[in-house]
């Protein structure tokens, strides 16, 4: 017969193990589908000393910046275009037009990140509409006149550009059907130019000459074409005009809206619809 004291023990640890077996499974505490939200960067324009744009549209000082987010707080106007020409795109301080260009229904995400990032073939597109607005605030050439004086105090520009080096020459003689296509004297308008041949300028057709493969079929256009603003576009900067004005380059208007038949421009020979 077995030994009392020795199955005492064994009797106690049956039970308790009978008792935990009757207890539900252990719940954990924290569920593992629910992480930790990450944690909110922003990511700022770094140009000027005392404003800052973030990527959300928001513009506040450069003392007011969440340390922790970057942010700016969200207490003023998102997509603020104050200092703003909304006819001409441009602003007149650097961090509104960032913040002005990042309204969707200004920029539209899709035409932004078709667009190259520079002029030649190989360049890069833009990652967002942030990179977009950054780069194209600093520096337009839509706002400046022969690329060398702004055009006037709002020349931080954001507008996507439309007409391009790269537009094609097709159908070009059917839309030029009775114009005869003139090159002025320096310093010459359209009007001046087509009058001295007894025509007058066709307005409407300056568009169709207001591209670099039509610039460089009339012209030399040795130090290249560009896109500019100046009344006097299309047309070529002579030889002798001042270094900082690129003589020999051709110039063409970004927006073509704006072309007219009587501007000029005394270091410049316009190129000229007529008829």
């Amino acid at each position: 017969m077995a030994n009392p004291r020795l199955l005492l023990p064994r009797i106690l640890c049956a039970a308790a193990a009978a008792f935990y077996a009757c207890l539900p499974a252990p719940v954990s505490a924290i569920r593992k589908d629910i992480g930790l939200a990450a944690p909110i960067i922003c990511r700022r324009t770094v140009q000027g000393r005392h404003l800052i744009s973030d990527d959300n549209g928001y513009v506040c000082s450069a003392l007011s910046i969440d340390p922790w987010s970057r942010c700016c707080p969200r207490t003023g106007a998102r997509f603020s275009c104050q200092g703003c020409n909304l006819d001409l795109q441009c602003c007149n301080s650097y961090e509104y037009c960032v913040s002005c260009c990042l309204n969707p229904s200004r920029t539209k995400e899709a035409d932004v990140l078709k667009l190259k990032v520079a002029k030649p073939v190989t360049a890069g597109t833009y990652a967002n509409i942030f990179d977009f607005c950054m780069g194209r605030c600093r520096h337009s050439s839509a706002s400046v006149v022969h690329e060398n004086a702004y055009l006037s105090d709002f020349h931080h520009c954001f507008l996507v550009q439309q007409n391009s080096s790269g537009s094609t020459e097709s159908n070009f003689g059917s839309r030029l059907d009775g114009i005869n296509v003139i090159l002025g004297r320096q310093g010459e308008s359209c009007s001046s130019a087509c009058k001295a041949k007894g025509q007058s300028c066709v307005p409407s057709r300056l568009s169709e000459l207001n591209k670099c493969q039509i610039l460089q079929k009339y012209m030399r256009c040795k130090n290249g074409c560009f896109p500019s603003l100046g009344p006097d576009q299309p047309a070529e900067v002579v030889d002798e005009a001042p270094k900082n004005l690129n003589p020999g380059a051709c110039l063409y208007m970004q927006m073509d809206d704006r072309l007219t038949c009587d501007g000029s421009h005394r270091h410049t020979r316009r190129l000229c619809p007529c008829a």
